[in-house]
């Protein structure tokens, strides 16, 4: 599946009043910078950087391609391809890693024909959701939750409930672990929902309530006769 988002803005004081071309994709996906070229001229050559390190080049007099393999510590070795008549470059099975400025140059003009930002985005996990027994009580009413996810960044998690937003955290710098609480009732019937999102994709837990929402180890609640009996000891409590 191949998947992009495309905007212009401008880089003013880094590249004068250059457009750049903002692009998003996922990664595993492949991703085309256009050269806007129609055809190479026989007397031209192409060239495309990578924050500035040569990684590809074509010749329109013979019409061959090269591939600076080693450039930007190899990361793009085997991932480069490189249209002959037009010059746009293709970058295959995209990396995190990838995302950076790039620039296509013609010899004849001297001047950038493009310039693109590309971000290239981690897949999503779907986030847990778990039972959060630690901020429970015999007392409560109430079924408190984590929705929780590990190794994420640039994504918002969030609650929902039905379609209405109840709360959300963000991150954009590498986060080992990401979680937002929820509390519900026991007989709660609304429909609730934990989303992770990032500006291009987003994956989605829904919560079940009626079976993660059952009483903590340990406890055994009893709403009939308003009380709650601990199974790990022997006196009866309030609830």
């Amino acid at each position: 599946m191949f998947f992009f988002c495309l905007n212009l803005w401008s880089l003013s004081g880094v590249f004068g009043v250059e457009s750049v071309k903002s692009v998003s994709v996922t990664e595993g996906e492949s991703v085309s910078l256009n050269s806007d070229l129609t055809e190479i001229q026989r007397d031209d050559e192409i060239t495309w950087k990578f924050e500035n390190i040569m990684i590809a080049k074509i010749y329109g007099k013979d019409n061959k391609s090269r591939f600076y393999e080693d450039s930007a510590d190899g990361r793009f070795r085997g991932r480069l391809k490189l249209d002959h008549q037009t010059g746009s470059l293709s970058i295959t099975n995209t990396r995190t890693t990838d995302s950076g400025v790039y620039k296509v140059t013609s010899k004849s003009s001297g001047t950038p024909l493009n310039i693109f930002n590309l971000t290239v985005y981690a897949n999503l996990p779907v986030p847990d959701i778990i039972r959060n027994c630690s901020s429970s009580s015999p007392s409560q009413q109430n079924c408190s939750l984590l929705c929780s996810v590990v190794n994420v960044s640039n994504v918002t998690l969030s609650w929902y409930k039905g379609n209405s937003l109840l709360s959300s955290i963000s991150v954009s710098d590498l986060s080992i672990s990401l979680s937002l609480p929820l509390e519900v009732e026991y007989q709660e019937k609304n429909t609730y929902s934990c989303v992770l999102n990032n500006p291009i994709s987003n994956q989605t837990q829904h919560l079940n309530i009626s079976e993660l929402c059952l009483p903590c180890p340990g406890y055994l609640y009893c709403f009939q006769i308003q009380s709650c009996y601990c199974s790990n000891c022997v006196q009866t409590v309030l609830c």
